[in-house]
């Protein structure tokens, strides 16, 4: 299951931490490790284009884990749009995806 954690300070994100795998498919088949992948990339490829100083990725096998380095509202509707996506996706596959 992948678990995804949002952070806040008042009503913008401090942090984003996203861990496991799916398990939805085999390893290169699995659709939904490929769409919260590309949601994270994207997100947080966004931030960085935006303000390269905004936010620090840490990642490995099975994590991603990204500090907000600013208040900035930008970077923030990013990634509420980020956690929206997410939630989409959990609709679909609730056993595969857990928002916390």
């Amino acid at each position: 299951m992948i678990k995804i954690k949002f952070d806040y300070d008042s009503s913008y994100v401090t942090n984003i931490r996203i861990t496991g795998h799916a398990n939805f498919d085999e390893y290169g088949k699995d659709i939904v490790c490929a769409a919260a992948s590309s949601i994270a990339i994207t997100s947080l490829n966004a931030c960085l284009r935006i303000n390269s100083k905004s936010i620090i990725i840490k990642q490995s096998e099975g994590l991603i884990d990204a500090k907000v380095l600013v208040k900035d509202d930008i970077i923030n509707k990013i990634l509420l749009n980020m956690k929206d996506m997410y939630t989409d996706l959990k609709e679909q596959y609730s056993e595969n995806i857990k928002i916390i």
